[in-house]
């Protein structure tokens, strides 16, 4: 009779402990799918994001973005430094977090397909991660970047 009663305590111990972690593990979510809106969201003030597509093979096509509306477009070839002067000039000329006082950081987004090596990939990051902006303990990166595939 013991031996069962220890293992009914473990196992309702167990399921305890399972249903506990398993409502602590739960992942907020919600699905956006295409038709009419019932209930429209208050329409929030977007903010630019540099888009950096390299799936052309000739050239990077840099491009800012509002939203969904393309605000100005820019090619640059494809060489060892031209992206890297040309993302930092774009920040200069049409970033919205330039002072050194504003805490934030622009949004930039690198446009990649699945057959893009690797090492060109890297490469394009680190072209994107070297516009720098000074704040008042040192240089930061200008933009976090964020990795788009297709």
């Amino acid at each position: 009779m013991v031996p069962m009663i220890d293992l009914l305590m473990v196992t309702i111990a167990f399921l305890l402990v399972t249903a506990v972690w398993s409502t602590m593990a739960r992942v907020e979510s919600r699905a956006d799918v295409p038709g009419q809106v019932t209930d429209p969201a208050p329409t929030e003030p977007h903010e630019r994001w540099l888009h950096v597509d390299m799936r052309p093979a000739d050239r990077y096509v840099l491009s800012w973005r509002d939203g969904n509306v393309v605000v100005s477009t820019r090619d640059v070839a494809r060489d060892g430094t031209s992206l890297a002067r040309a993302v930092a000039q774009e920040w200069r000329t049409n970033g919205a977090h330039v002072a050194p006082t504003d805490p934030g950081r622009d949004r930039a987004v690198l446009h990649v397909s699945n057959e893009t090596p690797f090492a060109d990939m890297v490469a394009a990051m680190d072209a994107v991660e070297s516009a720098k902006r000074a704040v008042p303990h040192g240089q930061t990166p200008a933009f976090a970047l964020t990795l788009a595939t297709q």
